[in-house]
């Protein structure tokens, strides 16, 4: 009696299709690993960016300070320091601005990365949903999401955090530079000092509102805006 002959085709093509599912899903598990380092490293660029930023303007601010002590005592505050002052606080404001400004970017851009980073732990979580109990970052993009990555509370006083953060810090010196060099000036002009002082409180509060209108402002300019900005009024913002 012959032995019956049976097919070892489908079998064989089944384990074939097997293979190329496994190292598919292994090559996409490299490609968006590399994609989340590539992310980390321009993440840490930007706070390397951000730490020098600051630090080269409060270095700057703080030889002008000596400087300016200097000529106060060489000139007992005389015209040659009113003259020195005006020439120098110019320069230390703009290079406030320019780092506030830049500051407020860089954070706008953090937001921009740890949205990819997000995104990119749920794909992880697409190809192997076991992953997500090792997992104590986000895996969304909306605003709980960004305040797990972050290791923030949910709640909490966004105006009290917003306070300590590095961009306003550098704002409210930026507001006093602004509010010293209009004092000096009106000074220079023979104005009261009642008068110079109100112009220096008027002049840092509205410093400060604009750089903070500013900064608030410019998270529409993201790529994700509105959730940006729920994201930062629930007080992530570094």
């Amino acid at each position: 009696m012959a032995m019956e002959h049976q097919p070892s085709g489908p079998p064989q093509a089944a384990a074939v299709s097997g293979d190329l599912d496994t190292a598919a899903r292994a090559l996409r598990a490299q490609l968006l690993a590399t994609e989340h380092w590539s992310l980390l490293a321009t993440r840490s660029l930007s706070w390397n960016e951000s730490f020098s930023r600051a630090g080269m303007f409060l270095t700057l601010l703080s030889g002008s300070t000596v400087a300016l002590a200097l000529v106060a005592q060489a000139t007992a505050f005389g015209d040659g320091f009113s003259v020195f002052a005006l020439l120098l606080l110019p320069v230390v404001l703009y290079v406030g601005i320019a780092t506030y400004v830049r500051l407020v970017e860089i954070n706008n851009e953090d937001l921009v990365w740890v949205r990819g980073m997000n995104r990119l732990r749920r794909a992880y979580l697409e190809l192997d949903p076991d992953l997500a109990r090792h997992f104590i970052t986000g895996t969304t993009e909306d605003a709980e999401g960004f305040m797990q990555t972050y290791g923030a509370p949910m709640k909490g006083s966004a105006f009290l955090h917003g306070l300590v953060t590095t961009p306003t810090t550098i704002g409210v010196v930026n507001s006093a530079v602004g509010a010293v060099l209009l004092s000096i000036l009106m000074t220079r002009i023979g104005q009261a000092m009642g008068t110079v002082a109100i112009a220096g409180v008027v002049t840092f509060v509205v410093f400060f509102a604009v750089q903070g209108w500013f900064g608030y402002r410019t998270i529409s300019m993201t790529a994700y805006g509105t959730t940006a900005r729920k994201a930062v009024s629930e007080g992530i913002e570094d």
